[in-house]
């Protein structure tokens, strides 16, 4: 069959090279893999056992990429893990109340690092002019579910 299909087709003479070589050990291999399975079903007849196609379950409502639900408590926790990793902040000294400048020891390009990362965290931009009268941990959760619509 090999030398068949090589002399049917012009082709170099590399090509006819390898084809002679791997389309007999190809074939063999085949029947080989063949013959293993079909003796496997005669000695177990539970592996030729017909499977039925499992329906995945499914949410009845689709949310189509909708946000997770906030909660205040969820928008402070979010709000505080990002300010403890950020590697400038003292986790020690860091609560809702204390200021970035006055008790952090931030200056304004990190009120900016953490402005944007917040605006990463929650997936909005913060204006400038807002940005810049969050100053407290408590003002950008306020502010986070002002924007979100978060009430409890």
């Amino acid at each position: 069959m090999a030398a068949t299909l090589v002399k049917a087709t012009r082709i170099s003479s590399c090509i006819q090279t390898a084809l002679r070589g791997t389309l007999p050990r190809l074939a063999v291999a085949a029947s080989l893999h063949n013959t293993v399975y079909m003796n496997h079903i005669d000695r177990c007849p539970s592996a030729c056992k017909v499977l039925k196609p499992q329906i995945p379950s499914l949410p009845i409502s689709r949310t189509y990429a909708q946000k997770v639900p906030l909660s205040i408590a969820t928008v402070r926790e979010r709000v505080l893990l990002v300010l403890r990793l950020y590697d400038k902040i003292n986790a020690e000294k860091l609560t809702e109340t204390s200021h970035f400048m006055n008790d952090l020891g931030l200056d304004s390009l990190d009120h900016v690092e953490v402005i944007m990362a917040m605006e990463d965290e929650f997936g909005f931009e913060i204006p400038d002019v807002d940005s810049e009268r969050l100053m407290t941990p408590k003002d950008i959760i306020v502010y986070i579910c002002d924007k979100e619509d978060v009430f409890e």
